[in-house]
């Protein structure tokens, strides 16, 4: 048996799981896409908690339905590992740092030097590059193995690069599906590929209750100033939201700025601070909280700011995952998933030009950099905390030269 698939079958647990997910929250800079790449490399290459055909199923989920992609992408595999336990540690510790970080970031941030701070946030950027190109190649060589598949790949890149929007994305995703029935003969799965939770479809369809409950319950919610519109606001945000990250910001705007609970001077401010920061672009959320004006304490508005915010996307992934892993087993939804898992790489590809190398790469020695920091993780092998230090250090001290 295979490392990953040895370590696959054994179930870890919560101190495990929150180490793993708090060293994540501190290191992965980027965004959402970029946080794929983070997870990949040490879930899968370095750990071995999962195979790469269950990373790529749970990535299609969450790419799939509303809310943080990779915040439900976290809380899944914490799920997979150690139970609910495990998802709420992997949540907790992949959050928090951003939350502390964000907020304080966002105090400091007028003393620091604008052309020092802005070089800093760019070699971040560089991070972003380096890790997403690893994630691409590595992923495209499991998951596209024949001339078929990455000609979907391909193609998949293709029109979203064209489109560029959050439903060409759920439309490719159901594209690679029909694709994979049609044209994929992929032989029966091992046990190693299937994703398997401690719990059945009844629970499923339990939590997926408490998700339209209180996304209907909420909207009767009258208070203007209290706890339960602030609740409103940002599960109706999260409720509402696909693809995660950037785009949840129009309707965080209109939900706080529309309504004068936020100056849009602030809301930018935070907005900016967000850029700098390791971890989900949700934990905005908190900062947005802690600065909304109510008789409650800033740190209990912006404490459930945060918990509204993701509460939806989780209800809805621990819904779906039971009802995935009884239809991952059928051979025509195998096939499906062949198809999926192809889109995805395409997905991930121009997500890599489109934002990650046009935000990213300005000059060669912009290129020169992420060059250096894609080798340090494809060839020697070298920690992403280490990739970090040296793409902060190369662009900070280029920008002072």
């Amino acid at each position: 048996m295979s490392d990953v698939k040895q370590a696959a079958a054994t179930k870890g647990n919560v101190t495990e799981v929150f180490k793993t997910f708090l060293k994540l929250g501190l290191t992965s800079f980027g965004g959402p896409i970029a946080h794929i790449g983070y997870f990949r490399k040490e879930i899968i290459e370095r750990q071995g908690w999962v195979s790469e055909s269950q990373f790529s199923q749970l990535l299609a989920i969450c790419q799939f339905i509303p809310g943080p992609a990779s915040s439900q992408l976290g809380f899944s595999l914490g799920l997979l590992r150690a139970g609910w336990l495990g998802a709420i540690a992997a949540f907790i510790a992949f959050t928090l740092p951003s939350v502390v970080m964000l907020l304080a970031f966002a105090f400091a941030l007028p003393a620091l030097d604008g052309h020092i701070g802005e070089s800093a946030i760019h070699g971040l950027k560089l991070v972003a590059c380096a890790v997403v190109a690893d994630a691409v190649l590595s992923m495209s060589k499991k998951l596209c193995p024949d001339t078929y598949r990455q000609s979907l790949a391909v193609l998949a890149a293709c029109v979203l690069l064209l489109m560029g929007s959050v439903w060409a994305q759920i439309l490719l995703v159901c594209g690679g599906a029909i694709a994979g029935m049609v044209c994929c003969r992929e032989p029966a799965q091992a046990g190693d590929s299937h994703t398997q939770v401690n719990y059945g479809k009844r629970l499923g369809l339990v939590l997926l209750a408490m998700f339209l409950f209180l996304l209907l319950a909420l909207g009767l919610v009258s208070d203007e100033e209290g706890l339960y519109s602030v609740a409103q606001a940002f599960y109706n945000a999260g409720a509402m939201v696909f693809g995660g990250g950037h785009v949840v910001l129009p309707l965080l705007e209109d939900s706080v700025v529309a309504t004068g609970w936020v100056s849009k001077e602030s809301f930018l401010a935070g907005y900016g601070a967000a850029q700098a920061i390791p971890g989900p672009m949700f934990a905005f959320s908190a900062y947005l909280g802690a600065i909304i004006p109510t008789e409650h304490g800033s740190w209990l508005v912006a404490l459930v700011a945060l918990t509204f915010m993701f509460l939806p996307g989780f209800l809805l992934v621990a819904a779906v995952l039971p009802l995935w892993q009884a239809i991952s087993v059928n051979p025509i939804a195998v096939n499906a998933i062949a198809g999926v898992n192809a889109v995805v790489v395409g997905i991930l590809g121009a997500a890599l030009y489109d934002p990650i190398l046009t935000a990213g790469i300005t000059s060669g020695t912009d290129l020169a950099i992420a060059l250096v920091a894609l080798g340090m993780l494809t060839i020697w092998r070298i920690s992403s905390l280490y990739v970090v230090v040296w793409c902060l250090c190369a662009s900070v001290l280029s920008a002072l030269l």
